[in-house]
């Protein structure tokens, strides 16, 4: 698997030496000397940097499936390019199949946060790979997150989402679901498009209370919070995070994290 050291890419070595010996998992990364937590578990660490191309044909030789974890580049025709040179590295070293992690809405998006993905996924058709598509929704933590606290704190959780619905889900789901894709053969072919369960941040303040046991009221408020979490509130209330399907749950073989669960595990139990 690529960047196999990031936030998500850790979780799912966790979830693949679940299922599968230490010995069969190799894990790519950048720099392998920041990997040592990997390689002391039993799994095989070896440089793949998306910037050079070779350290990835070298990477991924003898691997049977690649889990090709999307870049961060943030420029899209660089990610774009990085992305590509993976999946020409995964055909020379004869890759038997990528499992890519895409973003919800790139089968139909060509500008957006999904623009690099919308070409990655041209690019792995074009290239005669088999493949699988992982279209991830935004992780539950952009949202959920130890900031949650200064609400259970306030007694008051403030947003500007106009109630409308999110779709998002943890990273532990979404790692668990690849790595079943990596280990199972009836996801190849396929394209998933992941949504968690819906959820609305006044249904999130009534979860912090039941959680805490203290009561969190919920607010709206009209001005637009700076940077990205503006952006995020606006996708909210133009009703972009709402689609629902049921494919992480057909995959996982259970319902992803629930509202109160995803709460409890942000704040770690109560909070006085």
């Amino acid at each position: 698997m690529s960047a196999a050291s990031g936030a998500f890419g850790v979780r799912v070595v966790d979830a693949l030496l679940a299922r599968r010996p230490a010995e069969r998992v190799v894990a790519a990364v950048r720099r392998p000397d920041r990997a040592a937590h990997l390689a002391a578990r039993g799994i095989g660490v070896r440089l793949g940097d998306y910037d050079a191309p070779d350290t990835l044909r070298t990477a991924f030789e003898g691997a049977d499936r690649l889990l090709l974890i999307s870049s961060p580049e943030l420029d899209p025709e660089r990610r774009v390019s990085q992305h590509r040179a993976a999946v020409e590295a995964a055909r020379t070293a004869g890759v038997g199949a990528v499992v890519y992690t895409s973003f919800l809405g790139a089968d139909t998006e060509t500008d957006g946060a999904a623009a690099a993905h919308h070409a990655t996924e041209d690019v792995l058709r074009a290239g005669g790979l088999p493949h699988t598509l992982l279209r991830h929704p935004f992780y539950s933590e952009a949202f959920l997150n130890p900031g949650l606290k200064a609400a259970v704190a306030a007694g008051e959780l403030v947003d500007r989402t106009g109630a409308r619905g999110i779709n998002t889900a943890s990273r532990d789901d979404l790692a668990e679901a690849a790595a079943r894709v990596l280990t199972e053969d009836q996801h190849l072919g396929r394209a998933y498009d992941f949504t968690g369960t819906l959820w609305t941040y006044p249904q999130l303040a009534e979860a912090l209370g039941r959680v805490t046991g203290t009561t969190v009221v919920h607010r709206a408020r009209d001005d637009r919070s700076p940077g990205a979490q503006g952006w995020l509130e606006d996708q909210v209330r133009a009703g972009a995070l709402e689609r629902q399907t049921g494919d992480l749950a057909h995959v996982l073989g259970r319902p992803p994290a629930g509202l109160d669960q995803a709460v409890a595990s942000v704040l770690r139990g109560p909070v006085a």
